[in-house]
């Protein structure tokens, strides 16, 4: 596959100003010329490999980090999304000016994100009757996910912690008694499994007076032992933990403690399935994710987004992407360890048969999809259950998992599917974003296209429009 270009303009431009430097000066420092400097900051120009070696010597910054860390969380297809609403659509924004934001004003970019997405919350509540209730439009769920998804659902610090801890946790039978053990014996941590009336609405608590876990006896038994590694990912790592929640710089302690137990389960994860050894057996077993479950003592969902975090430099895996829904098409998890046009304020394509693995329940669907910029990506739906066995918790959830094509031959089940001549499914983002024409699902109009509604005839698409 093509080398991604690194176009990182706003990260260049934004350490000269902090060293305080003219244009002149710094180009000269990296010895190239001003105007080559004047195209490398308004992204005309890709940032080399030799110019990276040259920022990192003559001013001390991490080259990965530099290429790869803090890049823009809002991109085009996000702000085109925003711009297509109603309200806004009558400027004509085009989508090259969208790009130049995204890529020269990435703060900006997420200014406005920010903004509309707590516009939308409020279309949903009571007015609000204080200024400072502004704050709680800002979703903890959306805030983390964004955060996630800015650093590719992959964390090097606790992936290394994690790959030394899970790898010492050996067991024949089960991975869950060392994980007991090692509660017990290095934080005086009982772990016992309780009647689910003893918790009440919990499914797993911690006492830290009597130092006394305690895990429904309700849940999976999958779920138990990720519960086991999540406390113990919680006190082994406690300081890591706590460090990067401080250094993500949440609005408020509610979403710094959404962030914090979203970053334990990701740790939890790496310390069933050790990265190293994961990525070994991904591979052995051609990406299955039933084998994989029976390996590691977790379950489909657990795998799936296991797969999802396999981004390390120097050892990747498929760059897996995965979405989680309920009947009603809620989004509930959405990870990508590579690019993938999820809609960032709408739902996802009912095109997609993400949706249909809930008539075929415990079976897998496989689909070639096409999203509008003629990338094609191979995907694989299934039902999952619910973690908690409880009456009041049934009804089935769906995960989706797929990858770019290109990928697609290196998975267990796609074996048998010609790739290059099977039949292609033509999906979009939200309906009201999706730029194509002739869709018989589309459920609202495009935002900011002229309808091409006449009296005399009807289309399949109930919302026909304009092209350009």
């Amino acid at each position: 596959m093509t080398e991604q270009k690194l176009f990182l303009g706003h990260r260049l431009r934004r350490l000269r100003r902090e060293r305080e430097l003219s244009q002149t000066a710094m180009a000269s420092s990296l010895g190239i010329s001003p105007s080559y400097l004047n195209h490398l900051e308004r992204n005309q120009r890709p940032v080399t490999a030799g110019l990276l070696l040259k920022l990192a010597n003559g001013y001390g910054v991490d080259i990965l980090s530099f290429a790869t860390a803090g890049g823009h969380k809002t991109g085009p297809d996000e702000l085109n999304e925003i711009f297509g609403d109603p309200m806004l659509q009558d400027l004509g924004v085009p989508r090259y000016e969208l790009v130049e934001l995204a890529h020269n004003e990435p703060s900006v970019a997420e200014g406005i994100a920010r903004l509309y997405a707590a516009l939308k919350e409020s279309q949903k509540l009571p007015a609000l009757s204080e200024p400072d209730d502004v704050r709680s439009l800002v979703t903890p769920e959306n805030w983390v996910r964004d955060y996630i998804q800015q650093h590719r659902n992959h964390y090097p610090e606790l992936e290394e912690a994690a790959e030394t801890l899970g790898g010492a946790l050996t067991d024949p039978l089960s991975v869950a008694e060392p994980l007991r053990r090692r509660l017990k014996d290095a934080w005086g941590i009982t772990a016992q499994v309780v009647p689910q009336s003893v918790l009440g609405n919990l499914s797993q608590t911690y006492d830290a007076e009597r130092r006394l876990f305690m895990v429904s006896s309700q849940l999976r038994a999958e779920n138990r032992t990720f519960a086991l590694a999540y406390q113990l990912a919680s006190a082994e790592f406690a300081g890591l933990l706590d460090r990067m929640v401080s250094d993500a710089a949440p609005p408020d302690e509610g979403i710094a403690q959404l962030l914090r137990m979203s970053l334990a389960n990701y740790a939890a994860g790496a310390i069933m399935m050790p990265y190293g050894k994961f990525l070994r057996s991904a591979e052995e077993m051609r990406y299955s994710i039933d084998l994989l479950c029976g390996e590691y003592g977790a379950n489909v969902e657990q795998v799936a987004h296991r797969l999802t975090t396999l981004t390390r430099p120097s050892a990747r895996g498929v760059p897996f992407f995965m979405l989680r829904v309920d009947p009603a098409g809620n989004i509930s998890k959405r990870y990508a360890g590579d690019r993938f046009p999820f809609s960032r304020f709408g739902g996802t394509c009912p095109r997609w048969n993400l949706h249909a693995a809930f008539q075929a329940a415990g079976q897998v669907v496989t689909q070639l999809i096409e999203t509008p910029d003629g990338h094609r990506y191979f995907t694989v739906a299934r039902t999952i259950e619910r973690p908690i066995k409880a009456e009041l918790q049934g009804g089935l959830l769906a995960v989706g998992l797929g990858c770019d094509i290109d990928h697609a031959h290196k998975l267990h089940c796609a074996e048998g599917i010609d790739l290059h001549n099977a039949p292609v499914t033509p999906v979009g983002p939200a309906c009201s974003i999706c730029p194509r024409m002739d869709c018989a699902y589309r459920a609202t109009p495009p935002a900011g296209r002229q309808l091409a509604v006449h009296e005399n005839r009807k289309t399949i698409s109930p919302y026909p429009f304009l092209a350009g």
